[in-house]
Parts: structure tokens; C-alpha cells; sequence
């Protein structure tokens, strides 16, 4: 029997064992074929006293999503030899109930001791699985080759400067060109001009903490969970989120985001639209 404990203040806080690189990626391989079959138990490592949320908040994993069998049409993961941490995101276009899922897992070397799941659909923030998949499809995430590989430091450093930007028009974002972001199902670049910037216009009152993070080196990725101030205009809780970026060069390339709207189809946006069939008008973009 799987044990669910409630959220406290320790979802801050920051795994810090070493993991084996082939331990972490047979985690996600598990976390990929236990969805599609909807058997939580099937998922390797799982421990009696996992941590299980969804939208961060504490759910009985025997019937969250994990419990529904899915044809996942794409998965992609990132690993955190350093942090013990990984990051899974799945997509599922099948119309009788699309979904975009991603989900953070913290271990212990041996054991998963967290796993953090947003499960976004139809009422999330921009959400199209549709359009998700077809950008993502658009995209290079290929394992960049070891000489030109950045630093953790400067992977994290580029994920961080991304949210400090929100909270001072100052702060230096090392913006690539191209760069594309990725919302829900809009994608900032819909005419694969590979000269866009992401630099689009940000706010600067909002200030985003809580991060919890997955740095991936081969992959030039890391992703961020983070409750994100202001996106749901109705609910002035921060909004569960995550942010996967993709660094090349030590410059930001692609940008996936996942938010979810705690009973507030479309957060402050309120609808949604299939990319490339009509504008909303001034969007904010995350």
C-alpha cells in the first residue's frame, strides 16, 4: 500500500544524493510504460512512503493518473545525476481526452521518495495537445556533443535569469536567437521563422520562488517547478507550473511550459485556442 503524506514545507526543499545515471533513466522508462498501461504499481523503485501530488497537492497515487491507462504519443526526460531528480514530460493527443503531463520525481539512489505530477487538459493554460505535439515535433532536442556541452551552472544560471526577469526589468537573460517558446499548445514562433527571440515582453512586479529543479548536462536542460504568481487573475495563489528550457551555447532555445488552472478554465486568459487558427488578442505569454 502506497502511503500519500501531505504537502508541507519540505516540497521546497532540495534532494542532494548522487544517483546513477542508468538508475535515473530506468525510473523514467518505468514512469512512461507504467502510464500507458495505468498501473502505478508497475513503476520501478517506488517506495511505501513516496510523496504523490498532482497541481501540488497531495493525492492517493492508487487514483490519479497514473491509475488511467494512456496512449502516450511522445515522452521526452531529463536527468539530474547531481540532484537525484528527473523530469518526464507526456503527451497524449487522443480525442476522446487529451492530455499534456509532466512530472518531476526526486530519489534517493534507491528509491523514489517524490513524485510532483501536473496534469493539464482542456481549460489549462493555452492548452492543445494537438498543437503541443505538433511544435514539439518541429523541435531539436538531440543529446548536444560533449566539447560543446555548458556547465550545470550555466544551464541553471539560464532557467533562473528567465524567472528573476519577471521580478526586475533589469536582470540579464541570455535570450537566444532563434528561440521559440511552447504554451500549452501556442507556440511563439508558429511560422518556423527560426528568427524569432523569446524575448517578447515580460512583466517585472512578479517574484517566482519556490524552484525546484532538474539540470540535465547532456541534454543542455533543466527543468523548474514553481508556483507562478498571477497567472490565474481569479485565485491569488500561485498557479502550479513548470518550466523546461532548453540551453545551447548558454543561450535559452526552446522553452515548454506547463500551467494549470485550479478551476479557472483558461487562468487569467479565460479560453483557449488551437494555434495558427486565430489570435487571441494580446496574450501573456509565461
Amino acid at each position: 500500500m502506497i502511503f500519500v503524506t501531505l504537502i508541507t514545507c519540505a516540497l521546497a526543499a532540495t534532494a542532494s544524493a548522487d544517483c546513477p545515471l542508468t538508475f535515473l533513466k530506468n525510473a523514467t522508462t518505468s514512469l512512461v510504460a507504467s502510464q500507458s498501461k495505468g498501473t502505478y504499481s508497475s513503476l520501478n523503485a517506488l517506495a511505501e512512503t513516496t510523496v504523490y501530488t498532482e497541481q501540488f497537492q497531495a493525492v492517493d497515487i492508487r487514483v490519479g493518473i497514473l491509475s488511467k491507462a494512456l496512449k502516450i504519443d511522445f515522452n521526452r526526460s531529463i536527468h539530474d545525476p547531481v540532484l537525484c531528480t528527473t523530469f518526464t514530460e507526456m503527451i497524449i493527443t487522443d480525442p476522446s481526452h487529451p492530455y499534456v503531463i509532466g512530472t518531476r520525481m526526486e530519489l534517493d539512489g534507491s528509491k523514489i521518495t517524490k513524485m510532483e505530477t501536473l496534469v493539464t487538459d482542456e481549460g489549462d493554460w493555452l492548452f492543445n495537445a494537438t498543437g503541443y505535439a505538433y511544435y514539439n515535433s518541429l523541435e531539436t532536442w538531440d543529446p548536444i556533443p560533449e566539447s560543446e556541452r555548458d556547465t550545470r551552472e550555466v544551464i541553471k544560471a539560464a532557467g533562473d535569469a528567465y524567472f528573476d526577469r519577471f521580478a526586475n526589468a533589469n536582470a540579464s537573460v541570455p535570450w537566444g536567437t532563434p528561440c521559440a517558446r511552447l504554451e500549452g499548445g501556442a507556440y511563439t514562433d508558429s511560422r518556423n521563422t527560426s528568427t524569432n527571440t523569446c524575448d517578447l515582453g515580460l512583466p517585472s512586479t512578479i517574484h517566482v520562488t519556490d524552484r525546484r529543479y532538474v539540470v540535465d548536462v547532456e541534454m543542455g536542460a533543466v527543468g523548474i517547478y514553481v508556483g507562478f504568481p498571477g497567472l490565474d487573475r481569479a485565485d491569488p495563489n500561485p498557479s502550479p507550473d513548470s518550466h523546461l528550457f532548453r540551453v545551447e551555447e548558454g543561450k535559452l532555445r526552446y522553452i515548454h511550459t506547463l500551467s494549470t488552472c485550479e478551476g479557472h478554465p483558461g487562468c487569467g486568459l479565460n479560453e483557449t485556442f488551437v494555434p495558427g487558427t486565430r489570435r487571441v488578442a494580446s496574450p501573456r505569454l509565461i
